[in-house]
């Protein structure tokens, strides 16, 4: 445990006493996997902990499903699953109505195969905005695809600490913008665009806009439908705890669907698929957009969370993320910020995700040592600690714990 003298102030301790006691999502905590060897877990930005309702299901998913039904479950529950499982989803988390959400994938793939969808539908319209601060994966596939398809992409430079603002991109949109691809929610600082502010600037440019919704899904309000957004991919692995290699998820607004073709035209979105044709035929709706056949093992995590998350209601979820990295701001700035600590994010909680991102000369030392002490956050180059705030799983007791641990380490390296 921390120092006497590294330990936070006893105001802030005592205030991370008072906030649990009087949070109305504090039992949600117990439904988790809890391993005594992890002090403090701030990284459910990255991979979200494991319910205790998985360890069943995949159990009885095993020993059932699979182990008596075999070959029968495709027919009696699996061939509907992924697209069953993303109308929940866009019911509990992405406000989209049914018909509009699929899981299948990888993040990557999502996000290629909605890429070209999109540019595809947009033949005459030679150029993509997208910013220098996107997730990797977002820049790298923008790249492979424009030179692919001979776009150009017309690159926005947002300031790191918050993100993309609606004036950057109108100053670039044109009647040449085929595409605009962004993070609802930065995954460096957590900050959170203009989605429907930006998404109508394209429109009333003729663009399509394709929203990565990785670290928004789950802790922040996503209104897909009432944003009226074209398209949108996420991972489900963070926020939504679907583990290692869960499966991504896709919407298309349905008002596109029979617009857009999909480059990957695998077996299973095929109108017909045991009919063998020789051909390919696409469905009708959402199931187009499926391509190989569904990660069945990988879907049971995902459909536990977003029913605890449908029985928690988004709303309380949001308020509770947002107290949780205002207190993460608060002792920062009065007891980590004498030691160099500055803080990335956006102070204004009405832009900021569910995350929070501290900045230090020495922080990749800093949370290497945190790691070997139990105290598991995130580092993100070149010098931030991220602190992952999972609503439902993290305790603002485990909070102070990690931040009084990275003030002993901050006083020790000093």
């Amino acid at each position: 445990m921390p120092s006497d003298a590294a330990a936070l102030p006893r105001e802030l301790a005592e205030l991370a006493t008072e906030l649990d006691a009087g949070d109305p999502l504090a039992a949600y905590r117990d439904e988790f996997i809890l391993p005594a060897g992890v002090i403090a877990y701030l990284d459910g930005n990255s991979l979200g902990r494991p319910l205790k309702a998985t360890r069943e299901r995949l159990a009885h998913l095993v020993e059932h499903e699979w182990g008596e039904r075999l070959i029968r479950a495709w027919d009696e529950a699996w061939m509907d699953r992924p697209l069953a499982l993303g109308d929940q989803l866009g019911r509990a988390v992405l406000g989209a109505a049914a018909g509009q959400v699929m899981i299948g994938d990888s993040t990557t793939v999502m996000l290629y195969k909605l890429t070209r969808a999109a540019l595809e539908a947009r033949p005459g319209r030679a150029e993509i905005i997208a910013d220098t601060e996107n997730f990797p994966t977002d820049r790298y596939i923008l790249d492979a695809v424009a030179r692919e398809s001979g776009r150009v992409i017309r690159w926005i430079e947002p300031d790191p600490a918050s993100g993309v603002r609606l004036a950057e991109v109108e100053a670039l949109l044109s009647e040449r913008t085929a595409l605009v691809l962004l993070s609802h929610v930065a995954y460096k600082s957590a900050y959170i665009a203009d989605l429907p502010g930006i998404t109508r600037a394209a429109h009333e440019s003729g663009a399509l806009v394709l929203w990565d919704l990785c670290h928004a899904a789950g802790a922040v309000d996503v209104a897909l439908d009432a944003g009226d957004v074209d398209l949108a991919a996420g991972c489900s692995y963070k926020f939504l705890n679907g583990g290692p290699g869960a499966p991504a998820f896709g919407y298309v607004a349905a008002r596109l669907q029979g617009e857009l073709t999909q480059p990957i035209s695998g077996w299973m979105g095929h109108a017909d698929p045991f009919a063998m044709g020789p051909g390919y035929v696409p469905a009708a709706g959402m199931r187009r957009f499926i391509s190989g056949t569904p990660p069945i093992l990988g879907m049971a995590p995902v459909q536990d969370m977003v029913r605890l998350i449908e029985k928690a209601g988004l709303p309380a979820i949001r308020a509770k993320s947002v107290a949780l990295t205002e207190y993460a701001i608060r002792v920062a700035d009065e007891a980590l910020a004498p030691l160099g600590v500055t803080v990335a994010s956006p102070r204004d909680p009405a832009v900021r995700g569910g995350h929070v991102t501290l900045d230090h000369p020495r922080m990749k030392e800093a949370v290497a040592e945190l790691w070997r002490r139990g105290v598991i956050p995130d580092f993100r180059p070149p010098r931030g600690l991220r602190a992952g705030l999972s609503p439902l799983s993290t305790s603002f007791a485990e909070l102070a714990t990690a931040l009084a641990h990275l003030r002993q380490v901050l006083t020790a390296d000093l």
